[in-house]
């Protein structure tokens, strides 16, 4: 008996560990949290969790609550103990409730779903910014002249464009941005095309058409290529969370070519789904130590690595992916290194 209460014992004392080990709680946590409008996943993990990317192992999804994955304004949410584990469980707000079985059942709109990160910040690169080929660029229509023969365009303007416009009314327009170099290996992994506009297809004779400009973030000007519009949905709804393999990359761009990187800017990682880097992945971000001479030896010796912030992705293609940087305890640089947290 004696050794079987021990064994019991023994038993909770590893269960506790193991979820120690992953989910460490923050000092001065709350017991009870009410959701805000603006309140994003990274926040609310953060304000519970010392590493806020175990956010999936804390969430625990109420199969009674309509959108049980999703989290909206007015809910409570409420820490618990769950099989020797801290749990957070989601009590619905007024605006929501129990699944009721019914024809006329109303599903909760996705949209007032609160986001993993802040959207205003990564709306842009979700909807309209596009990583492409060299060959996919050189293929794509292009901007010919203004209809009235000037150079540059503006919103409300007509232009000529040359190139194969069947199958699609309406283009983005798009402007040659930085190549994507793999540090390493100096494969390139892609091509930005930096949006500048949107335009409807008016009329065509063999390779010319003739199109309007209903939408310019800048002048369009001669040889700006046309593509079809992407068919994508806004995928904001991801839950922050470690890579699933023992992910190393670098960061090889940043958006608006800055010199030092900070919190919430959008940097490009060159790694992407061909490394099974999805949405939601968090990273640490590692600055390259420095290298000095020793006195000693005369010999040229390198610093360790430092940890220096914290990254989450929020979109990926083939060979690259888009991050948010969210903490950045020292500027940061194209160049740096990113890994499992």
């Amino acid at each position: 008996m004696k050794n079987t209460v021990m064994g019991v014992c023994l038993g909770l004392l590893m269960a506790f560990a193991q979820a120690g080990d992953v989910l460490t709680l923050k000092a001065g946590h709350p017991q009870t949290y009410v959701v805000v409008k603006g309140d994003t996943l990274w926040d609310i993990s953060a304000m519970f969790l010392n590493d806020p990317w175990y956010w999936p192992e804390l969430w625990h999804y109420n199969p009674q609550v309509k959108n049980p994955h999703l989290i909206y304004p007015g809910d409570v949410l409420k820490l618990m103990w769950i099989d020797g584990k801290p749990v957070l469980v989601r009590n619905p707000g007024p605006n929501d409730g129990i699944v009721k079985l019914t024809p006329q059942m109303r599903i909760s709109d996705i949209k007032d779903a609160i986001p993993a990160i802040p959207l205003d910040v990564i709306a842009p690169f979700l909807t309209r910014s596009r990583v492409v080929t060299d060959a996919e660029l050189a293929a794509a229509p292009y901007v010919l002249a203004g209809k009235r023969g000037n150079i540059v365009a503006g919103a409300g303007d007509q232009v000529l464009g040359r190139g194969d416009f069947s199958g699609d009314e309406t283009y983005g327009i798009y402007r040659r941005g930085q190549v994507y170099q793999d540090p390493l290996t100096g494969e390139i992994l892609g091509v930005e095309a930096i949006d500048i506009g949107t335009a409807n297809l008016l009329a065509t004779e063999k390779d010319v058409a003739t199109l309007t400009l209903n939408r310019s973030t800048q002048e369009i000007r001669r040889a700006d290529r046309f593509m079809p519009l992407e068919v994508r949905q806004l995928h904001a709804r991801f839950e922050p969370k470690a890579p699933a393999d023992n992910t190393n990359g670098f960061i090889v761009a940043v958006e608006g070519g800055l010199t030092q990187i900070g919190s919430m800017d959008v940097v490009t990682l060159n790694l992407g789904e061909r490394n099974q880097v999805v949405p939601g992945d968090v990273m640490a971000i590692y600055t390259t130590g420095v290298v000095v001479t020793d006195p000693v030896t005369n010999e040229r010796v390198k610093a360790p690595d430092v940890r220096a912030g914290l990254l989450m992705v929020f979109r990926s293609f083939e060979k690259v992916s888009y991050a948010l940087v969210l903490k950045a305890e020292e500027p940061l640089k194209v160049g740096d290194k990113v890994k499992n947290p």
